[in-house]
């Protein structure tokens, strides 16, 4: 069975990619999908018409391939994209899952939505403009979510003259900053998305870039998926218990697999509780097997009859993350209203919500220059920090750099249910933190 697990793997690797673009306002995000879904093929017939006929009212000559992503009202009056644009289309070689996130400040929020799950994020500058504030915001974001791989697309090299020492400027000043903040794996492309250069097909206008085109570096680029090698964990989601006729003393414990694979006969321990137990049977699909792995959803079948509930977390007795109520992350805040020291707020990890308070806010991140200030005090829409919070009940986490799924929380307004921030457990790039004055109190009362 490992041999199969194994094989699966590997056909993941090759099949399919995770992808968000990003950029700043007007860099050409949408019209670059467009281009991409349309040189690909991957769009319908009626599609493409209806895109005609909507460019067409618009008094344009050619189609607005922004269209086929900016498909709110809101976005096609004002040429923007405000909300995250999920697209599925696939080549004979891979198969693509594409998040066209937004370029404006106030939408940030959702680019950290759209790269939390990414394996690439495909970043686009403005030829004419370079690298401004909100390019390095989102480098910054790409570098937080650990995207393993970022793609600056230059784009809009038409309006330079294809010049290649305006793509070599650009490329450079990029690199060196996503470089300081971590990023592993930089690719520079220059693009011009509106007439289709480099995009999926290579460029007649830019003879000296002998590099790939966004399509061919998407198809090609090593993506690894190990479904083997990660910490096991299980999230709780419901428990079931029919007590039928039929299934009298039937007890299990459902939930997706976050990460990595559990089997039968296997040791567990139930966090935040410590009790152990062994796997005595997995429920999938209907059918039983002996081995299930991320992200199966499953239903676990335990020896004993353990107290678990939705919320806890299911994992390997020797391989348990250490619980704790201090949680030391880097965040992005995402809400209007600022993160404040003090501010009383619900912690949401995996299947878990518990309360907790905002016991410090050591830094905040200065994009310009990657200095941190220290004891801001609080954290305002688009702000990225590193906060210390203080939770009302133990949790098992796992280190963002670790495991993206079981590293990950967000903080939501306990009032009306909004989320706040977006919070990533453990060291970042806004590491290390300013010293803490001696003489500053705890003010705890859980």
């Amino acid at each position: 069975m490992t041999t199969t697990i194994e094989q699966l793997a590997g056909l993941s690797a090759t099949t399919l990619l995770r992808f968000a673009t990003a950029g700043s306002v007007d860099d050409g995000k949408s019209t670059l999908v467009g281009r991409l879904l349309h040189d690909s093929k991957s769009v319908l017939t009626d599609q493409l018409e209806a895109v005609e006929a909507a460019s067409a009212k618009r008094g344009q000559e050619a189609p607005d391939l922004a269209l086929l992503t900016d498909g709110l009202r809101a976005e096609r009056e004002q040429g923007i994209t405000i909300d995250v644009a999920y697209r599925y289309f696939a080549t004979p070689r891979r198969r693509f899952i594409l998040a066209d996130t937004p370029g404006h400040v106030q939408y940030t929020r959702n680019m950290v939505t759209g790269a939390s799950t990414a394996d690439l994020a495909l970043v686009l500058v403005d030829a004419r403009n370079g690298v401004v504030e909100q390019t390095r915001r989102h480098a910054a974001v790409a570098a937080l979510l650990r995207v393993p791989h970022v793609v600056l697309a230059v784009n809009k090299m038409d309006l330079v003259g294809y010049e290649e020492k305006v793509f070599a400027a650009i490329a450079e000043e990029f690199t060196t900053y996503a470089g300081e903040l971590g990023v592993p794996e930089i690719t520079a492309i220059p693009i011009s998305a509106l007439a289709g250069d480099n995009v999926v097909e290579p460029s007649a206008h830019m003879d000296w870039y002998g590099g790939p085109t966004v399509l061919e570096h998407l198809e090609t680029v090593p993506v690894s998926h190990d479904l083997t090698g990660c910490h096991a964990r299980l999230p709780v989601q419901y428990v079931i218990r029919p007590q039928t006729a039929e299934h009298p003393d039937y007890r299990g414990y459902a939930g997706q697999i976050a990460a990595g694979t559990f089997r039968v006969g296997e040791s567990v321990t139930v966090l935040p509780s410590g009790r152990t137990s062994k796997i005595s049977g997995i429920d999938l699909l209907g059918e039983s097997v002996d081995v299930a792995w991320t992200p199966q959803s499953v239903t676990l079948l335990l020896d004993d009859d353990v107290d678990i509930s939705r919320g806890d977390l299911i994992v390997p007795s020797g391989d348990a993350p250490a619980t704790t109520q201090d949680v030391e992350a880097t965040v992005c805040h995402v809400a209007d209203q600022p993160l404040a020291v003090g501010h009383r707020v619900l912690l949401k990890h995996g299947t878990r919500t518990v309360k907790a308070i905002v016991k410090d806010i050591p830094s905040r991140l200065t994009l310009d220059d990657l200095s941190l200030h220290p004891h801001p005090g609080q954290l305002a829409a688009n702000d990225i920090g590193r906060v210390k919070i203080r939770t009302a009940e133990p949790l098992p986490l796992d280190s963002y750099a670790d495991s993206r799924r079981t590293g990950a929380f967000i903080l939501i307004d306990p009032a009306d249910g909004t989320t706040l921030t977006a919070g990533m457990v453990g060291e970042s790039f806004a590491a290390p933190e300013p010293v803490r004055a001696e003489n500053e109190p705890d003010g705890w009362d859980f």
